[in-house]
């Protein structure tokens, strides 16, 4: 887990940086917004100080958010009317100065829990990149992916996605419950209805193609999934 403190008073730095060794983490300390954004390192938590010399802390907020908006804010302030500013950037949380260790424990335990399950979901979508846009897809609605050329066909229980990518990157995020059945193709399990040494059916009623090499290996493999949920390695 990467953690990020940054503010510009040492002494608040310092209390929050042993308050989170406690729990066995090392958090990274910056002095300022701009040195902050300058490590061009993706954190998974930042606990930012509002009141800052140069780069104050919502702006520095809005530029962590250009590049990645799942970062988990905590906001920390001396002024409670400050807070409704860290509404603007979707901050997880806020905390007031002095800080209150058993408030800390609190906030972290629940920046912890938000950030689990925000990795959870993570999981179980893919990023997909096309023509007009990017963004994220559930796993679970992909039939099938097909080799087409540079890019790849995705197959949902919806609609037919173009997308930019290689069946190597797909099959690396997709992971668990689907199978390269073929160098053109890669099923979700989940919707396998019969197969034969040359083919596989999905529950819809289309096919794809099994290479007659792969027959022994995806029968395996599709028992296994059976049998465990998951397509795990042997």
């Amino acid at each position: 887990m990467n953690i990020a403190i940054c503010d510009d008073e040492k002494a608040i730095r310092e209390q929050i940086k042993e308050l989170i060794e406690k729990t066995g983490l090392c958090p990274e300390l910056f002095e300022t917004g701009d040195s902050l954004l300058a490590a061009g390192k993706q954190f998974d938590i930042v606990f930012l100080d509002i009141q800052m010399e140069g780069t104050n802390g919502i702006e520095t907020a809005k530029k962590l958010r250009e590049r990645d908006g799942d970062t988990i804010l905590i906001f920390i302030t001396a002024i409670r009317e400050y807070v409704f500013e860290a509404f603007d950037v979707a901050a997880f949380h806020y905390l007031l100065k002095p800080i209150e260790e058993d408030k800390f424990r609190e906030v972290f335990g629940r920046a912890e829990k938000e950030l689990e399950k925000r990795k959870s979901k993570r999981r179980e979508t893919v990023f997909v990149k096309t023509r007009n846009r990017s963004f994220t897809l559930e796993k679970d609605s992909i039939l099938y992916v097909e080799s087409r050329a540079k890019k790849v066909e995705i197959h949902t229980r919806e609609e037919t996605i173009e997308a930019y990518a290689s069946m190597n990157e797909l099959e690396a995020q997709l992971g668990e419950g689907f199978y390269r059945c073929h160098r053109g193709y890669l099923v979700n399990m989940a919707y396998v209805a019969e197969y034969d040494s040359e083919s596989i059916t999905l529950n819809n009623g289309e096919y794809i193609y099994l290479a007659k090499e792969k027959y022994g290996e995806f029968v395996k493999a599709y028992m296994r999934y059976l049998r465990n949920g998951v397509n795990e390695d042997a």
